[in-house]
């Protein structure tokens, strides 16, 4: 089985306009597919960083001397690319959806297909798992994940089923969540609602939109006057924060303006939004709610 299929490939790829000695980042390494696309387009003066705290993701490490898998989770980009000598690069690619090796090793308990202990943990060394969040977070912190994170407007009833089911006994795995919750799941629409309860839980555990936020921050120091930043984002609070951050170089609020009153941004968008087509999202369903997004970094 193949580790992961990375979405679109070629077209995040060619969004970073690689240059043959160019030193470029994927800061979401998984099965490699993307890494391996820019070593493809580099010289032998090239070089690429990769970023990836799944312990599983780092076995697929590429053996080429003009790659670096560090081990990290890419919150931390400016720091470990600076322990490596690496002050300023020429691109750099995200892809932030989960691997399809996490979906389908069972006992990562990301999927609702396995009876397997919630967990979710993208790094097996933090603390938070998703098993914890289910049965410990308050009834109004809960309810307030499943909203925020899952776009589930009746997340208020489930949090409160949630805390009664809870008393008689821990919510251990993904079908005692699934039983817990089973009102809330009509037939024919039990497979999307679940899906929107488990991403809810997987971001929450993997900080994933303050990872994100981080992230994004610290591209516009790292990049290269006319570096590229590749971002493919799966769901609508990645892609509008994006969407934001490259349009205007804020995550919220007004753009910062220079000193003459004009807007300061560091990023002018590259072309329209890039969606998969219908022969890759054949090909690979994960890829259905995939939004490429492509930035340039100005003076």
């Amino acid at each position: 089985m193949t580790y992961h299929s990375p979405v679109l490939l070629f077209e995040s790829v060619d969004g970073l306009a690689v240059k043959e000695s160019g030193v470029y980042v994927d800061v979401t390494f998984g099965g490699g597919g993307h890494s391996k696309e820019i070593l493809n387009r580099l010289g032998e003066q090239g070089r690429l960083f990769a970023f990836d705290q799944d312990e599983d993701a780092q076995k697929n490490a590429i053996d080429d001397e003009r790659f670096i898998l560090i081990p990290q989770n890419f919150r931390y980009i400016k720091r470990y690319l600076r322990l490596h000598g690496v002050k300023k690069v020429d691109g750099i690619l995200a892809d932030l959806g989960v691997s399809s090796h996490q979906f389908n090793e069972a006992e990562r308990g990301f999927s609702t297909r396995f009876n397997a202990e919630l967990d979710m943990r993208m790094n097996q060394e933090m603390s938070l798992t998703a098993k914890r969040i289910v049965n410990e977070y308050s009834r109004e912190d809960l309810a307030n994940v499943l909203f925020k994170y899952g776009d589930l407007h009746n997340s208020r009833q489930m949090a409160s089923q949630i805390e009664k089911v809870r008393i008689d006994g821990e919510i251990l795995t993904s079908f005692d969540l699934t039983e817990a919750l089973k009102k809330f799941l009509p037939p024919g629409k039990e497979h999307k609602i679940l899906a929107q309860v488990f991403q809810a839980l997987r971001i929450e555990v993997n900080e994933e939109m303050k990872v994100l936020e981080e992230f994004l921050l610290q591209t516009p120091e790292l990049l290269e006057e006319g570096g590229r930043l590749s971002v493919i984002s799966y769901h609508s609070l990645e892609d509008r924060l994006v969407k934001r951050f490259m349009k205007n170089g804020v995550l919220e609020g007004e753009p910062i303006k220079d000193f003459y009153g004009n807007f300061s941004k560091p990023f002018k968008t590259i072309g329209k939004l890039i969606v998969p087509d219908e022969k890759e999202i054949k090909k690979n369903n994960r890829a259905r709610s995939a939004k490429l997004r492509i930035a340039e970094r100005l003076k």
